[in-house]
């Protein structure tokens, strides 16, 4: 008996999108499902996030393709229902304060009083801000402002949260908690899409990842796909051994072994080529001979490792 797994229905849908700012591309050809989880926006300054946003916010139109949230045009009244948005830029009014201005915002979402004073004290416990949100905005920390940004975001209860640069200015602490948010939303069939510069976050927040270069989609899915698709690009693996000098006699022989380098006597960095077939060999290698191994990693299958084997795989030269 077979199982098969059946995808998740896309939140928001990108197809065939082009959109010229002039004679200048914003997004060239662009295709992307948005399915419920964290998905990671990825891409140099110029890369066409902004204007990614845009188009999925419905603040610009496609001059070409369509941008559809939950199968509404993105920049239509419908659409904009299941759409919460959490800006990188504070647009915030200074001597409101925050629990106000939650309120404001999902009064403007068209909210009844009663409904929105409640959602406003939900969305508020949702970001650990219930006992500060009557300062003024201005009296507020980078980290409390990015909290109450993201509670207008939630108040009208979105299935689609965007988020832009939302680490910036928090502590540790209050990042973990802003982390363990974003999976406790898409544990309700939701989907986040988290634009950030701060890749090593990327790493444990995201569960897929696009990753943007010159307007155009440079690669889409897990880490591990990415870095599978990426295939003829050399991967770094770091062994650690009390043998390191007698294992690199064997290993710099190999034909899946780019480079052998020494970072200490008993610690060996290789460039590999073929990982599935460098490892298998590898194991062979260790039960035939007996080595003792301390420790084996890969030390590139991480967002940043993978942003520059992309930028680097399309010839941006970045």
């Amino acid at each position: 008996m077979t199982t098969t797994t059946v995808k998740p229905s896309p939140i928001a849908r990108f197809q065939h999108v082009t959109k010229w700012y002039g004679a200048v591309i914003g997004v060239n050809e662009v295709s992307v499902d948005l399915v419920p989880g964290i998905t990671g926006l990825l891409g140099p300054n110029g890369a066409g996030k902004t204007t990614f946003i845009k188009l999925l916010t419905g603040q610009l139109k496609p001059s070409l393709g369509t941008v559809l949230v939950r199968d509404y045009p993105a920049h239509s009244a419908a659409a904009k229902r299941f759409i919460g948005f959490c800006p990188d830029t504070d647009v915030l009014y200074e001597e409101m304060s925050g629990r106000n201005f939650v309120l404001t915002m999902a009064l403007l979402h068209g909210l009844d009083r009663h409904t929105a004073r409640e959602r406003t004290e939900a969305a508020l416990a949702e970001v650990d801000m219930l006992d500060r949100a009557d300062r003024t905005l201005r009296g507020c920390s980078k980290g409390m402002r990015q909290r109450i940004k993201l509670a207008q975001s939630l108040v009208h209860h979105p299935d689609l949260l965007i988020v832009d640069e939302p680490l910036n200015g928090v502590d540790p602490v209050g990042r973990r908690e802003l982390m363990d948010f974003f999976h406790r939303f898409c544990e309700r069939g939701k989907a986040v899409l988290v634009s950030s510069h701060i890749l090593e976050e990327m790493d444990k927040l995201a569960e897929q990842v696009i990753f943007m270069g010159n307007g155009r989609v440079l690669a889409q899915g897990t880490l591990a796909e990415i870095r599978e698709m990426l295939a003829e690009q050399p991967q770094r693996v770091r062994i650690r051994s009390p043998q390191a000098r007698e294992l690199a006699t064997h290993l710099i022989a190999w034909a899946h072994v780019q480079g052998v380098e020494f970072a200490h006597d008993d610690e060996l960095h290789l460039k590999i080529l073929q990982p599935e077939a460098f490892f298998r060999q590898f194991s062979e290698l260790i039960v035939t001979h007996w080595f003792e191994l301390t420790s084996v990693e890969t030390t590139d299958v991480s967002a940043e490792a993978i942003f520059d084997y992309v930028i680097r795989a399309a010839g941006l030269g970045i």
